[in-house]
């Protein structure tokens, strides 16, 4: 069915399942072709085994300058040709730049930030708990937390907070315009190679001093090299995780027997696995897996030309029966830590150990020290943002 618009839309009053369609297609069509917004029709794979097999293949590109990527709307094509970054790299520049920043993002040195973590939660929770009632639990919470935890990590002012909200806001692909998304980025890479120059003549303990006096200062890389580093590491990994934890919360209010399973245990491991279930059940990367063929393959028994855009539909893989049995159940208990939601291959996310600590402490701490929140409106008067990169709640009014 290649006259079928991608992405397709969600069943009305069914905020956290992909599409009726992904559904039949995993079923009745697991490779298939589908239109895209400017006319282009790549294949979808849908299926679980198939989507790790795509993901794992040497054959297929990232290259979004490549013909016949299938680009995500107007405003990626021309902020991909603008910037490239790690996410659009092939081998061997992507093995070599990830290699800079691997060490940055160890499960050792993340599980060391617990405990700031954990004191950058539960003073958030203090603010809020002294604040007004009800509240929005993304601008009280859900973004504070991962923008205070990425900002010291890669050594970004947090007095910045609300400029680089303000462009994140763009270069999530939540505005329709290509020339605002371009100029945001511009923006952005001003401010963040003048901080190299601040880090390189005074650095700390932080990412882009690392940078600045390994790389720059030594003339192996540019300030915008570095820049775009940073930019790519300050948008993805503050909005990933503000997203994961407010519609994760919306998730459980509307699944209160889950919800209380979480808030009761006071068990780490079942937060740990609570984690990794809502990760696999809300697939928040709404923009999916994007590659393009650079060798025929063959993919669920369908042959994929060489110059053919390919997507591995990680949201409808992760409701793949085959790998999750009951697939459309929220269930914290189910051992879910093989799903694809951080990707799959030398492209896997770089940063989903530190997501992992930040959920694992938001969801151990958030609804057991406010047992009674709950939402501030019914769940239908939520509005959702179905245009932008992560999937999620515009905003969350919650009370207690």
């Amino acid at each position: 069915m290649t006259d079928a618009l991608f992405p397709m839309p969600r069943a009305a009053g069914c905020p956290f399942d992909p599409s009726p369609e992904l559904r039949r297609r995993i079923e009745e069509e697991p490779v298939s072709q589908a239109r895209l917004w400017d006319g282009s029709t790549p294949w979808l794979v849908t299926r679980y085994a198939d989507v790790r097999a795509l993901l794992a293949d040497p054959r297929v590109s990232v290259d979004v300058a490549q013909p016949g990527f299938p680009h995500t709307n107007a405003v990626s094509k021309a902020r991909d040709a603008y910037m490239k970054t790690l996410m659009q790299m092939d081998a061997p520049e992507h093995v070599a730049q990830r290699r800079l920043l691997i060490s940055d993002f160890t499960i050792k040195r993340m599980e060391a930030l617990r405990p700031r973590i954990q004191r950058i939660v539960d003073d958030l929770i203090d603010e809020m708990l002294a604040g007004p009632n009800p509240v929005d639990l993304v601008e009280a919470f859900a973004l504070p937390v991962p923008s205070l935890v990425i900002c010291e990590l890669l050594g970004v002012p947090y007095t910045d907070r609300a400029f680089f909200h303000r462009v994140a806001r763009t270069l999530v692909m939540d505005e329709p315009d290509p020339e605002q998304a371009i100029a945001a980025s511009e923006e952005l890479n001003a401010y963040l190679e003048e901080l190299v120059d601040r880090r390189n003549a005074e650095p700390g303990d932080d990412v882009i001093s690392r940078l600045a006096v390994e790389q720059y200062r030594t003339g192996v890389m540019t300030r915008r090299e570095i820049a775009t580093i940073g930019q790519l590491l300050l948008v993805a990994g503050h909005d990933t995780t503000a997203t994961m934890i407010s519609l994760g919360t919306a998730a459980l209010l509307a699944h209160p027997d889950q919800l209380r399973q979480i808030r009761d245990g006071g068990d780490p491991a079942l937060v740990a696995n609570a984690a990794e279930e809502l990760l696999r059940y809300l697939s928040i990367t709404h923009t999916e897996a994007r590659r393009v063929a650079r060798a025929d393959i063959e993919i669920g028994g369908r042959l994929i030309r060489e110059g053919e855009g390919v997507i591995g539909v990680k949201s409808i893989a992760n409701r793949d029966p085959s790998a999750f049995p009951e697939p459309d159940t929220l269930d914290v208990r189910r051992k879910a830590r093989h799903h694809v939601a951080f990707g799959f291959g030398a492209h896997q996310c770089l940063g989903q150990s530190l997501t992992r600590v930040e959920l694992q402490v938001v969801y151990g701490t958030l609804y057991r020290r406010i047992p009674t929140l709950a939402l501030a409106v019914p769940l239908d008067e939520l509005t959702f943002k179905p245009d932008a990169i992560f999937y999620g709640v515009r905003e969350l009014p919650v009370t207690w």
